[in-house]
């Protein structure tokens, strides 16, 4: 693959500063073409623990230096990741399929995390602890962990790298990280710049491998004292069982099932600009992503009719075709699996008895493409309402009243992010507290960002990524109790 940054397509890991290779390796397919972009190599046990030597070796050094010296290199690769913002854009394109001006937000999103976590690393203070002791000082300071391995998805590549990476490293913890091996380029690409900003050696560590090979390795290996996951909650629950083993700090951003409620007051017009975004973005492969739309039944019909004829407008296609930007809003799914998976919620829902308005089947495009469908009076019987879809699939359904809207809303084991459109604040903020939802926007799609804390209740995960709450996987508490004697004093003794 060409970049206008000859180095930036890299097909090795980076561990210790070197770019590390295997005689396996596995090959890594466009899912727009299903053609070949490149091999990757796939690590062995032992390469995976050498990977945890090195950035247990460059520990001491790295929390030693300032934070400002830290601040510094971490800035130098934000700029680059900026510098060559359109790269990386098109090599996240390539491997995971999002259109091009999504994977430019993405990039921009990541960098974003970087800057703000060196900064706000200035103000992990500790306390001064009025003494209940006679003669003692009491106070706590903030330590780094030591070494933490981030394991990140496919669906957003480099910001979930960023966001995990950015903190450790602001606070002086080294990293392990082992991304998705459907999108290992945009890790490596900035394992690239990480190198082109002078991180030390061993701080900033990629590796790739058989994933539940390398998830066990490195969550039981006991150096590894924090672990930062995003991805589905049946394996987040794995990685909390093996870290379980030595009782290490583990945050976890899992599953999501949003419901978006529209209430009668609400702007139809607005609330469907709104659901499309919230429903459509990544193709839908979004753990935010709306899928189950809940409608005041006074503004149901409207509401289904407008809808609807947005989603027929959405384009479908590649990003880009023979290097030229489609213009698309929807690209592929990531690969069969999830393909079939789709097809089937469809099926179960219109055989339940659900009316598809619109879509429902593989696009003329062929490959991995699905349309994007509005399936109507969607109802708790189905898939597409007790399960997380990651696809283009909107499930819409009436409610009465608030109180139903609640239950039904809540009515999930997930709690990641839900969406209210409503005009009326008597309205708006008794849902916001009765959600049972870590995160919840209301008349807009918009909602994360570096400065606030990113996470779930119940099975969408545990700990918060983003903003000052960023910190807590990667650091801890220390108590110190200084004990009076005499007059202190810079003498010795």
């Amino acid at each position: 693959m060409k970049t206008q940054h000859p180095d930036l397509f890299r097909t090795r890991c980076y561990v210790d500063g070197q770019w590390l290779d295997s005689e396996h390796r596995q090959d890594v397919h466009d899912p727009a073409t299903q053609a070949l972009i490149g091999q990757v190599p796939m690590l062995d046990r032992t390469q995976i623990i050498s990977s945890v030597d090195v950035a247990q070796r460059a520990f001491a050094g790295w929390r030693a230096l300032s934070i400002a010296a830290r601040g510094k290199i971490l800035q130098r690769w934000a700029d680059l990741m900026c510098k060559h913002a359109e790269d990386l854009a098109q090599i996240l394109s390539r491997e995971q399929g999002k259109p091009l001006a999504e994977s430019r937000g993405e990039i921009a999103y990541a960098a974003s995390f970087i800057p703000w976590f060196a900064e706000e690393a200035r103000r992990l203070y500790g306390q001064n602890i009025p003494s209940h002791i006679p003669g003692a000082h009491l106070g706590t300071v903030k330590e780094p962990v030591g070494v933490c391995a981030l394991l990140t998805p496919w669906n957003f590549p480099s910001a979930m790298i960023t966001r995990k990476a950015a903190a450790a490293l602001a606070a002086g913890c080294t990293v392990v990280i082992k991304p998705a091996h459907e999108t290992p380029f945009s890790a490596l690409a900035l394992a690239q710049l990480a190198d082109e900003a002078r991180f030390p050696a061993g701080v900033f560590n990629v590796v790739m491998g058989e994933p539940q090979m390398v998830m066990q390795t490195l969550v039981k290996d006991t150096r590894v004292r924090a672990v930062s996951f995003t991805g589905s909650t049946r394996v987040g629950k794995l990685v909390l069982q093996a870290a379980a083993h030595d009782v290490k700090k583990v945050a976890l951003e899992l599953g999501g099932n949003a419901p978006f409620i529209v209430c009668a007051d609400a702007d139809i017009d607005h609330a469907v600009k709104v659901a499309i975004e919230a429903k459509f973005q990544t193709s839908g492969q979004d753990c935010c992503a709306a899928n189950r739309i809940m409608v005041q039944r006074p503004v149901y019909q409207a509401f289904l009719t407008a809808f609807t004829a947005a989603v027929r407008t959405l384009k479908v296609g590649p990003a880009t075709i023979q290097g030229v930007e489609q213009n698309v809003q929807i690209g592929p799914l990531m690969h069969q699996a999830a393909f079939d998976a789709t097809a089937d919620r469809v099926n179960d829902a219109v055989r339940l008895g659900a009316n598809c308005l619109v879509g429902g089947e593989r696009h003329a495009l062929g490959g991995l493409f699905f349309q994007p469908t509005v399936l109507a009076d969607v109802t708790p019987a189905m898939r597409v309402y007790q399960e997380e879809n990651f696809a283009p699939i909107a499930g819409v359904m009436p409610f009465d009243s608030l109180d139903q809207a609640v239950q039904m809303a809540n009515d999930t084991e997930y709690g990641l992010a839900a969406y209210i459109c409503s005009n009326r604040l008597d309205v708006i903020y008794p849902l916001i507290r009765r959600l049972d939802h870590a995160m919840v926007a209301v008349n807009g799609v918009k909602f994360t960002g570096h400065p606030i804390p990113f996470g779930g209740m119940k099975a969408s995960g545990l700990g918060r990524e983003g903003g000052s709450d960023g910190f807590e996987p990667f650091v801890e508490t220390k108590y110190f109790c200084l004990h009076h004697q005499g007059q202190f004093s810079g003498e010795p003794a």
